[in-house]
């Protein structure tokens, strides 16, 4: 289905302080210095200029960055 060589993914997990939810959480990595903190599903830019930071990701149009939503087990 991908070819011979398949797919490969190189991910990186990594703490920091979230500039959205002001929580100390663990960030994933999506892309080369994009990570997702897994408190509230927001995506930064991992800076790094003596000390490791996380900086918002600038969201054209939308306003304010995106939340993540539980939802019971009926959907709602």
């Amino acid at each position: 289905m991908f070819g011979r060589k398949g797919i490969s993914f190189k991910t990186e997990v990594t703490n920091g302080d979230c500039p959205f939810c002001r929580e100390t959480t663990v960030f994933v990595s999506l892309y080369k210095n994009i990570y997702r903190c897994i408190s509230c599903g927001s995506e930064t830019e991992q800076k790094v200029n003596g000390a490791i930071t996380f900086m918002p990701i600038g969201y054209t149009g939308m306003g304010k960055p995106p939340s993540m939503a539980f939802l019971d087990e009926d959907g709602s």
